[in-house]
């Protein structure tokens, strides 16, 4: 039987903990302002360390203890923001006994009576060190009563306390609380420094790790160096003395980044057969369908930041090659493409989520974005539409007369914007210049407003002619567009209504376009205007004066002028010759 070693063995999240600032990676702007007040010796009463997982609050938070109440190695030392760690409170805090060096788990000690039982302890000084500090991880934990009761203490603590809090989401602390702390925020760590930092462990475990195989480790990591750490030991217990980029593809159940190349270049191809191949042989050989997806998503948005700022490409976590590739990638595929493939892949990861057979959910969504790949531009749309020689007319389509002097098209609306007048419209198989031409000779006789105005009085849509007239402030007009301000009690339908009547009766889309602000006045408050100005202005004729002397409580009612009386004289006129040819002697009552 085999003897039992002295200790444990230790992971290496652990082993490797940094015990200094100077072993702490990666947040210089931190380290830098605690070496100053540490010199400076204005050491704040209560820290608050926020940043992702695994990137060192807790870790940071142990290290500024050991610095308060750091004495040296011969008892006399001071605070210092590099603690000897020899002297026993280094050591004592390091091994997380020392009885002035509270850690509290927020997550299981929410209430106010943990936090009670702590501003209880807060009076008596500290035992054996020289300040007495409470570090409180995941702080946004506590409730709300708590964090009320720690306030008071929190802003004046007694001058041998300190506090240091820890926590992930910052955004959940009362802002009363973070008034009364000073607030560090640590980074993610950079690929670049934390594939050092792996390679500096590896060499000191004695561990054979490829460097694309750190790699790896550092793009799934994701910026957390516990994270990091986690997976390196992972992947030497996989390697067992030797580890490739196979194996810790295949330990973290990752699909070849190589090959999602490959399968990202046949979606962009439009080859559906082979895109589907290639994923068939992936998942043979163990891919998730949904890492696969992920993996081109990142891909798809790896390749889109390249073709914005190609520094981009310098990634040290990409191999050379892959790195070639993305640059081709970018050079060669427009941004319409490329955003239209993100948004679909991530409609596809929903769907594969959920639906109850990952792959056949996930051969769809191939499908479909390879489908998608081989459509036309707008632009080359209306390129080849502008190309086409004009059809022979035909009895069932073309120009055909829409019986009020204007003409109409069988016509299908294209892509993008082909010019600045109303939208155009393409004929059958006619070119979209000639349907051009068509709208802008059935708006000819509509030059001002009023033209549309007398179109409604022809048509005889009393209700259309009302509410224009009442609810519809003009802002700009131009024949097949008007731009109106409603008014408040304006119908909800309207601008539906008008939009398709005047289609209608003109055989032209119409652009008509509701603004919140700058319309004039409606047509029916000009006219109440002007005949208030008429009336005032009867009113200072001396023949009306003397009228309503003569006749007291008399009022005016309506003012017309001649040419206004000769209208209407017209109007009846007209309508009376009308009615008389209308008129059947031998028409039955």
């Amino acid at each position: 039987m085999s003897e039992k070693t002295d200790t444990a063995y230790q992971v290496l999240a652990r082993k490797y903990r940094p015990a200094t600032f100077k072993d702490l990676i990666g947040q210089d702007a931190m380290v830098q302002t605690l070496k100053n007040a540490f010199e400076a010796d204005r050491i704040a009463h209560a820290f608050v360390m926020t940043g992702v997982r695994g990137v060192g609050k807790t870790t940071t938070a142990r290290i500024i203890a050991k610095g308060m109440n750091c004495v040296g190695a011969d008892g006399t030392g001071g605070p210092t923001i590099e603690p000897c760690g020899v002297c026993e409170n280094c050591i004592s805090i390091a091994d997380g006994r020392h009885v002035d060096v509270m850690e509290m788990d927020a997550a299981s000690r929410t209430g106010v009576g943990d936090i009670r039982e702590l501003i209880d302890s807060v009076h008596y000084r500290a035992a054996s060190a020289r300040y007495k500090i409470y570090i409180i991880d995941e702080v946004h934990m506590l409730s709300t009563s708590a964090f009320n009761a720690l306030l008071k203490t929190l802003e004046e603590p007694p001058e041998h306390v300190k506090f240091i809090f820890a926590t992930t989401e910052i955004r959940k602390i009362p802002v009363t609380v973070l008034s009364r702390c000073q607030r560090f925020d640590l980074r993610r760590i950079e690929p670049e420094v934390m594939m050092a930092h792996l390679q500096k462990i590896a060499g000191l475990e004695k561990a054979d790790v490829a460097e694309d195989a750190l790699a790896l480790i550092t793009r799934a990591a994701e910026g957390s160096v516990r994270d990091a750490l986690s997976l390196l030991d992972q992947a030497i217990a996989h390697g067992a003395g030797e580890t490739t980029v196979d194996q810790v593809r295949a330990m973290l159940g990752l699909a070849d980044r190589g090959r999602v190349l490959d399968l990202f270049d046949l979606i962009m191809k439009g080859d559906a057969a082979g895109a589907l191949n290639e994923l068939s042989s992936q998942y043979a050989e163990g891919a998730d369908p949904m890492a696969v997806l992920r993996d081109m998503a990142e891909i798809t948005h790896w390749v889109s930041v390249i073709k914005l700022s190609p520094d981009a490409a310098d990634d040290p976590t990409v191999s050379p090659d892959e790195r070639e590739r993305g640059k081709q990638a970018a050079s060669d595929l427009p941004m319409r493409a490329l955003t239209r493939m993100w948004q679909m892949l991530l409609k596809a990861l929903e769907e594969v989520g959920a639906a109850p057979n990952a792959m056949m959910a996930a051969e769809m969504a191939i499908i479909r974005l390879t489908h998608v790949a081989e459509l036309p531009s707008p632009e080359e749309l209306v390129r080849k539409l502008q190309d086409m020689p004009p059809a022979p007319p035909t009895g069932g389509g073309g120009v055909a007369p829409t019986g009020n002097g204007t003409q109409a098209t069988a016509s299908v609306p294209v892509a993008g914007t082909l010019s600045s007048g109303p939208t155009a419209m393409i004929a059958g198989g006619g070119q979209a210049i000639q349907a051009q031409e068509q709208s802008e000779t059935a708006l000819a006789r509509f030059t001002v407003f009023n033209h549309v105005i007398d179109l409604i009085k022809s048509r005889r849509d009393v209700k259309l002619l009302v509410e224009v007239e009442n609810f519809l402030r003009l802002v700009k007009y131009a024949p097949g567009r008007i731009e109106f301000q409603l008014t408040e009690d304006a119908p909800r339908d309207f601008t539906t209504r008008l939009a398709n009547r005047l289609q209608s009766w003109t055989g032209v889309r119409w652009g008509v376009t509701v603004v919140s602000d700058g319309g004039g006045a409606t047509i029916a408050e000009e006219r109440a205007a002007h005949r208030d100005d008429l009336q005032g202005q009867a009113m200072q004729h001396a023949m009306v004066q003397s009228v309503l002397l003569a006749f007291p409580g008399a009022e005016i009612r309506d003012v017309k002028t001649l040419a206004e009386l000769d209208a209407d004289s017209d109007a009846s006129v007209q309508y009376l010759e009308e009615e008389a040819d209308d008129w059947d002697p031998f028409e039955d009552d």
